[in-house]
């Protein structure tokens, strides 16, 4: 593609691997901070950006530097080693970056979930409040409550019994007729 961005076939011809093991190193974290999707011919191309390739490249060189170094052991007499040490310490400068880059990622999203924290334990002492003035409040009611039944259950003092009109005496009837008879649902005798 260019120069800063490289497909996933590029990198897996680059690392001489194949492109399945270029995707396994693609987690979701990685997609999200150094993948970006690229329309070229009306095709959607995921690209890996400098610092995602930067990592990828220490990866498969990490991967496939054991295989060289074992076979390199009896070979120019250490020059290969010399090379490859100036090439280690640059690789190893871009993954610190990368790492600080990474760092300041997390700072940011551990100060996003201290406020919200923060937040969480206002709401939590607001609703602590507001739990302790209910109770008062029903406290409060039952007690009110209480002393309305006092007054309506209160004696009178006079002697006199309260009639009220809305119970009438009913009158009794004592003649057998009139009173129902419990009917019995089972006739075994008859």
């Amino acid at each position: 593609m260019s120069e800063n961005l490289k497909t996933i076939r590029e990198l897996a011809d680059e690392f001489k691997v194949s492109k399945q093991a270029v995707r396994k190193r693609l987690t979701d974290e990685f997609r999200a901070n150094y993948v970006e999707t690229v329309y070229s011919n009306g095709v959607e191309t995921l690209v890996v950006t400098v610092s995602g390739y930067r990592l990828l490249k220490q990866h498969f060189s990490s991967s496939n530097g054991s295989q060289k170094v074992g076979s390199n052991v009896g070979g120019n007499g250490g020059n290969a080693n010399v090379t490859s040490d100036n090439k280690q310490t640059t690789d190893n400068s871009y993954v610190i970056k990368i790492l600080e880059q990474q760092l300041a990622v997390k700072d940011r999203q551990i100060e996003n979930k201290d406020s919200q924290i923060s937040q969480m334990q206002n709401l939590l002492d607001q609703q602590q409040r507001l739990a302790l003035q209910d109770k008062q409040l029903l406290e409060e009611y039952k007690a009110e409550i209480k002393d309305l039944k006092a007054l309506t259950m209160a004696p009178h003092d006079d002697g006199e019994k309260e009639v009220t009109s809305d119970k009438q005496p009913e009158p009794e009837n004592s003649t057998p007729e009139s009173q129902p008879k419990p009917k019995k649902w089972w006739r075994f005798g008859k």
